[in-house]
């Protein structure tokens, strides 16, 4: 039964019952991942400055109504004058999918539709919209509280109706779970059965999904510990074949990471890699100490920041809020946000760095075998080409990322090349042959096993860096069977 109603929600979604979203009329707004940072349409930095706007989340499936508080455009021009270049809209799985007894006054259609005509006010005002599954639950419980990880039963269907609705917009960014807890780095990936008996979404399954639409944007995959702990966010990156992963973290003053040395121990090395955005930041009890302090050290490796949250909130109550009221009145914490934002939105943002501009135009070719046997090796040709009119001293490296279904065995070079390799949960190699000779293509040999029972495909993804930064990458898929 289920099944058929989700299947149905997607079929209205697909003939046109929710409109089509793109962005304002003229308006080059748009959001894409270049190496380690976010660009727009020009290839000129962004860095997310915003507000979450809470209430979508909850007051649907509480039945009283969809937004909490005004949302209409005097509502939006009182964020931009706060310098506010992004929202992010916390979103209900029930409710945009109309089930499990969700009043069809707040829900289905009549969510959806609320949902996509406030996205494209923000874009109106010139802001960036950022879209999070942000309650859910399985089997007949309602999405009523934030649960362990999204749900495999309707998390995938949920994310493949919102990407289908969103996916010619270029101004909007899909966050697609809020905040992974007690669960492992593997399950956060790939999926499992939780503690409390319900199947669990690993990312890649939500990468997935919204891939499946056809749509492009960037993925915002948050860590566990409640969205505070990246340390293993590298090394269980899930394959996305667009390349335009984010890393998302939420930082609060009773956050396990919450000083400094934390922060550059676990934020800056993936900051290094791919873009950050910080989807929650926030103190208890609305002071300004933490996040003043937070904000400073963002500030210095261009990590986005988003606030929690532009919400009237009881601050007295030990709750987290930017605003007093929606004529825009900020709490402590919100004035030393708004002071910030509207600082930085008048002078340049620093880049994350090492920054790629420079780089020389590199190009990656991946071979995989087309079909594999469950358990066979298969053999996978990587091959990179400095395609400059000159040769180039950037620090060089390539890496093979098989996915979950495969392991890989063996790395090898020719001879003649001057490539380091070694191999670990991923086949890397570094070029380590000093200049990389213009027109010049070194080749990376790579085996691995198709390992993995239950799937009928096998992605593998091949990414160059330089200088640290991801510059160019390309995907291949094996057929298993």
């Amino acid at each position: 039964m289920l099944v058929g109603v989700l299947v149905a929600v997607l079929a209205g979604l697909l003939a046109g019952v929710t409109p089509s979203v793109a962005g304002a009329a003229g308006a080059p707004l748009s959001v894409t991942v270049s190496g380690n940072r976010l660009v727009d349409a020009a290839g000129s930095p962004v860095r997310l400055q915003g507000a979450n706007r809470s209430g979508t989340e909850y007051a649907c499936v509480q039945g009283w109504g969809i937004f909490s508080g005004p949302v209409d455009d005097a509502a939006i021009a009182v964020m931009t004058g706060w310098g506010i270049t992004a929202v992010r809209v916390p979103l209900n799985q029930d409710c945009w999918l109309g089930v499990n007894g969700v009043s069809t006054t707040y829900g289905g259609a009549a969510y959806r539709s609320a949902i996509v005509g406030y996205v494209q006010r923000l874009h109106a005002a010139g802001l960036l919209a950022v879209l999070d599954l942000h309650w859910n639950a399985a089997g007949a419980a309602r999405a009523t509280d934030q649960a362990l990880m999204a749900d495999a039963e309707r998390s995938p269907a949920f994310w493949s109706s919102v990407a289908s609705t969103f996916r010619d917009d270029p101004a909007v960014m899909f966050d697609v779970y809020n905040e992974p807890h007690d669960i492992s780095w593997a399950c956060w990936r790939d999926g499992c059965t939780t503690s409390q008996g319900w199947r669990a979404a690993g990312m890649q399954s939500l990468v997935d999904a919204v891939r499946g639409t056809g749509a492009r944007q960037p993925i915002i995959l948050n860590g566990l510990g409640w969205g505070n702990d990246l340390s293993q966010w590298l090394a269980y990156r899930p394959v996305d074949p667009a390349g335009q992963l984010v890393a998302g973290v939420h930082v609060y003053n009773h956050s396990q990471c919450a000083t400094a040395a934390c922060w550059e121990r676990e934020i800056a090395p993936v900051a290094a890699q791919v873009p950050v955005v910080t989807g929650e930041v926030g103190e208890v009890g609305c002071g300004a100490g933490f996040v003043n302090g937070y904000l400073d050290w963002a500030d210095t490796r261009g990590v986005s920041v988003i606030g929690w949250t532009w919400t009237v909130f009881d601050c007295a109550q030990g709750q987290v809020a930017m605003i007093t009221d929606y004529a825009g009145t900020p709490t402590v914490m919100g004035a030393a946000l708004r002071d910030r934002f509207r600082r930085t939105t008048s002078s340049p943002s620093p880049s994350p760095s090492p920054s790629p501009t420079a780089l020389p135009p590199l190009a990656v070719t991946l071979l995989s075998p087309s079909r594999a046997a469950l358990g066979a090796t298969g053999k996978h040709t990587v091959s990179v080409t400095n395609r400059s009119a000159t040769a180039e001293r950037r620090p060089l490296a390539i890496a093979f990322d098989g996915g979950p279904a495969q392991t890989v065995v063996s790395v090898s070079t020719p001879e003649s090349s001057a490539w380091t390799c070694v191999l670990d949960t991923q086949a890397r190699c570094t070029w380590s042959g000093g200049l990389l000779p213009a027109a010049v293509t070194p080749t990376m040999s790579v085996s691995s096993r198709f390992a993995l029972t239950g799937v009928t495909k096998a992605q593998s993804v091949v990414r160059v860096q330089a200088d640290g930064a991801v510059v160019t990458s390309a995907s291949a898929e094996t057929i298993l069977g």
